[in-house]
Parts: C-alpha cells; sequence; structure tokens
C-alpha cells in the first residue's frame, strides 16, 4: 500500500478582529474550522480554495496571500493532512446558495473566541493558522506553483 496525505486547503478571512468559521457535523460531532476542503483532481491549489469558500460560506474569496503550509496526523487513524492555508477577502454572499452537506452555518469569531472553543475545533490546525496569520505569518502566492 502506497501512503500518501490528504492534500486539503482552508482560507483565513478577517473582518474587524474576527475571523470566517464554518460550524459543521463531522464524525465526532458538530465542530468550528476555517472554510476548507480537499483538492480535486485537475484543479490548482487557488482554484480549490475559491471553489470550497464558495461551498462552505456562499461567499465569493479572493486569495491574496498564503499563510502557511502545515503537515498534520490525527488519531487514531493516523490520517495524514498536508493544509495549504491561504488568507484574503470575501465578495459577494449568493444568499440564495445552499451550502455544502454538513455546513451549520458560518461564524465570525475572535482569536480569543477560538482559542476557548479548544475541543470545539475540528484540528489544532484552526487556531494554528489564525495564530500565524495575526503573527504576521503572509507569503505572496507566487510560492504556490500551478
Amino acid at each position: 500500500m502506497v501512503w500518501k496525505p490528504n492534500v486539503t486547503v482552508a482560507a483565513i478571512v478577517e473582518r474587524e478582529g474576527r475571523f470566517l468559521l464554518v460550524e459543521e457535523n463531522t464524525s465526532q460531532g458538530v465542530k468550528l474550522n476555517q472554510p476548507a476542503g480537499h483538492l480535486e483532481q485537475g484543479e490548482t491549489l487557488i482554484e480549490a480554495i475559491k471553489r470550497e469558500v464558495l461551498e462552505e460560506t456562499a461567499y465569493a474569496f479572493e486569495p491574496e496571500f498564503t499563510t502557511g503550509v502545515y503537515l498534520w496526523t490525527t488519531t487514531p487513524s493516523n490520517t495524514t493532512f498536508l493544509r495549504v492555508t491561504f488568507s484574503g477577502t470575501v465578495g459577494q454572499f449568493f444568499a440564495n446558495r445552499e451550502l455544502d452537506t454538513g455546513i451549520i452555518q458560518t461564524v465570525w469569531m475572535t482569536p480569543k473566541e477560538i482559542d476557548d472553543a479548544g475541543p470545539d475545533l475540528r484540528s489544532p490546525l484552526v487556531l494554528n493558522c489564525v495564530t500565524d496569520y495575526v503573527n504576521g505569518h503572509i507569503f505572496p502566492l507566487s510560492v504556490i506553483q500551478p
């Protein structure tokens, strides 16, 4: 068997000191996450993050920076995720658009509220990505090559 990490993308969207998250149903119950999802065959990372944000939040997303690349292994399943995180802005909101299966709602939270959510976070990457962004970890999109 060939081992391969799951490639995912995630979006950091800040507005007036609050960050856009999604509340979603998971196998571990209701959790909070950045708008995020898996890279699909044939798409670029930029295309993937735009699609995922739209599907999960009904907002158009324009990535402006790369904020980090993270490797995380879950327990006990031992599944490994390679997450590429982008920061940017949301534009048009499509009010009539149905959200992805499992997404309950979008929420805007401060970094402290995200930190306080602890066990309600989908993974430790949720807080790590926000913390890195707040600490100025932003890189040009040109570091990502299609």
